[in-house]
């Protein structure tokens, strides 16, 4: 299974690649916004974790793009941020994302749990 990792907090990037990897994903990263769209099309990756607020593209838009893509709509996209607003949370939802961590509030293995059932539901 292949997981995409936008993030742009190193430590959590460092503790989820790693975590993921223990548990038999491939595992790919990316720090900026900007980069991901390319990166989805050449990993194709089975999930993506997506914070939202991101260098040079915000996480929001992102979601948007990959949701009016016809390929890439169909890839299960969960918001990974700080933020614990009901108002971004309803519209990450509206979106497309299918759920939305406040990552303050949900140890690492409840977010492989979470990203596991996601996958296995999606197929």
């Amino acid at each position: 299974m292949k997981i995409l990792i936008v993030e742009d907090e190193d430590i959590l990037v460092r503790v989820l690649r790693e975590k993921f990897e223990d548990n038999g994903f491939d595992v790919e990263v990316a720090e900026e916004g900007d980069k991901v769209i390319p990166l989805v099309e050449k990993f194709k990756p089975d999930m993506i974790l997506l914070d939202i607020f991101l260098p040079k593209l915000n996480g929001m838009d992102i979601l948007e793009k990959l949701k009016d893509d016809e390929v890439m709509k169909t890839i299960p996209v969960i918001i990974i941020s700080n933020l614990d607003d009901d108002k971004k949370i309803k519209e990450a939802l509206n979106l497309g994302a299918v759920d939305y961590i406040v990552k303050s509030q949900h140890p690492i293995n409840e977010v492989v749990e979470l990203v596991n059932k996601y996958i296995l539901k999606a197929k």
